[in-house]
């Protein structure tokens, strides 16, 4: 069965023509980029998008995996974050991130006589709310993952079958992501976010998550309020804002350690978090808009 999707994946693409495929570095990308420079023997290009709301090693990382599998990639910055209909975070801020996207890649496409342009969505995405889709599909922008009907766990079987680094590679979502819905993304808070993230997967944490929540600032809060978060936080310059930890559900005994959770506590109150949590639930998706922190009364 596997053999066969894989079959229809290469037949789908070589159908398209000489491609142009939207890169991010994670598995479905890194995989598709793969699978379309052998297919169209070498007529694809990656191009990555590059922009506050991508990891730097991540950016480093999808570069390095073009260079060491020989396809040619190229670096495009997005502008989002002009955009303030992104920038305000609404549900389907995905939806205009995408829209950014395809509106650079489209003139690329055109310049290269790329007759289609490929992205990575697969089948497991079937049925989930996906504003990106949305975009995807008014600029006729294919999936061949899921025209094929690869689902995740497929495309790290046959990522592993050809050798691909990503295999194993965590599920990787935007920085923005991390911003619940309905609070602004900024450069900064998504500048802190990759920081924290960066501490816990220094310290040896794989599957990680740090959720960016604003605490209220004086202006919010009622005269009695404000006497409580005086006494209780030091207020700076910036906005205060609590860092909800999240790991993977194996990790988390070696999270709660208490001289584990004390140094990630510290380094990132470091960063500039007023406040730091650790989500006794583990990692699990869409967990910025879980238990966001409550106004202090």
């Amino acid at each position: 069965m596997l053999d066969s999707k894989f079959s229809n994946l290469c037949a789908t693409i070589r159908s398209y023509g000489p491609t142009l495929v939207a890169y991010s570095g994670g598995v479905d990308s890194v995989f598709l980029a793969f699978v379309a420079h052998s297919a169209l023997s070498g007529s694809s290009l990656a191009v990555v998008a590059d922009s506050p709301s991508l990891p730097r090693r991540e950016f480093q990382d999808a570069l390095g995996v073009a260079v060491s599998f020989g396809f040619p990639v190229r670096v495009v910055d997005t502008a989002e974050f002009s955009n303030q209909e992104y920038t305000s975070n609404p549900l389907n801020r995905c939806y205009f991130c995408k829209h950014e996207l395809f509106t650079k890649l489209i003139p690329i496409a055109r310049h290269l006589r790329l007759s289609s342009i490929a992205y990575g969505e697969n089948a497991s995405d079937f049925g989930e709310f996906r504003p990106g889709s949305l975009a995807a599909e008014e600029f006729c922008i294919r999936a061949p993952l899921k025209e094929a009907g690869l689902t995740k766990s497929e495309i790290r079987s046959l990522s592993a079958r050809f050798g691909l680094p990503t295999t194993e590679k965590p599920q990787m979502a935007c920085l923005s992501s991390r911003v619940p819905h309905g609070e602004a993304v900024t450069v900064i808070k998504l500048r802190m976010v990759e920081a924290a993230e960066y501490a816990l997967r220094d310290l040896g944490f794989l599957d990680v998550r740090v959720r960016h929540h604003e605490l209220p600032v004086l202006s919010d809060l009622s005269p009695d309020s404000k006497s409580a978060l005086l006494s209780n936080l030091t207020i700076s310059a910036a906005r205060p804002a609590v860092a909800r930890v999240e790991v993977g559900v194996a990790e988390l005994p070696r999270l709660l350690e208490a001289s584990t959770a004390a140094r990630i506590t510290k380094e990132l109150e470091n960063i500039g978090y007023t406040r730091v949590t650790l989500d006794p639930q583990g990692y699990r998706r869409g967990g910025a808009n879980d238990l966001a922190p409550k106004p202090v009364v």
